[in-house]
């Protein structure tokens, strides 16, 4: 898809708390595998609570957003240490999203998914991560309108310099194994696929 910004007019700067409406939107917007989920939730914070709002809420330090005319359309959000993160998260954050859904609920496919991932949370996986080196996350996702301007490139390299700045050894992340466009993106920024995992997660030393 064509972009409609100018690259120029595009700002990347921290994260403020004004910025959390913004961060749900885009989340739900870029959702399925990159593409609009709307039309695919019943709940439309769900997807937000579960992929950005903890890491802008507890890191925020690691939290950068793309903003150009039209205001925030992009963002880029990390953890330093996974294994640490995800146990906070468990104490103050996944606690009261259980209680809103319950696991025994009727939902729909994207939403079941999501529910399970608030009673799934993967921490040997992470500590795996961690123990190869790469104990640092990342997630960005843009809209439509800035895909195509090299934001993406600038948002990743901020959050990379940040991590390096606070001393990380590695990071990874995982992408939707239906999401073409990410896959090429990553393999562009120099990320390596891990050779270990039987779906799609890269790599970098940092």
């Amino acid at each position: 898809m064509s972009s409609t910004a100018d690259p120029e007019s595009i700002l990347i700067r921290p994260y403020t708390t004004f910025d959390l409406d913004a961060l749900y939107r885009i989340c739900l917007h870029t959702g399925a595998a990159g593409e609009d989920a709307t039309s695919m939730t019943e709940h439309p914070t769900l997807i937000g609570d579960v992929y950005a709002a903890p890491y802008a809420i507890y890191e925020p330090s690691l939290a950068f957003v793309a903003a150009d005319r039209d205001g925030v359309a992009g963002y880029v959000l990390g953890a330093l240490d996974v294994v640490a993160f995800e146990q906070r998260l468990e104490a103050t954050w996944w606690p009261a999203l259980r209680d809103r859904y319950p696991r025994d609920g009727e939902y729909g496919d994207m939403d079941r998914w999501l529910v399970d991932l608030l009673y799934e949370r993967d921490l040997a996986h992470a500590a795996g991560m961690a123990a190869r080196g790469f104990p640092s996350e990342l997630h960005v996702d843009l809209l439509p309108r800035l895909q195509g301007t090299g934001t993406g490139r600038r948002l990743v390299d901020t959050l990379l310099d940040a991590l390096r700045a606070m001393g990380s050894s590695g990071v990874h992340f995982g992408v939707a194994v239906t999401n073409d466009r990410a896959i090429g993106f990553y393999r562009h920024l120099g990320f390596e696929r891990d050779p270990d995992d039987d779906g799609v997660t890269f790599l970098m030393r940092l």
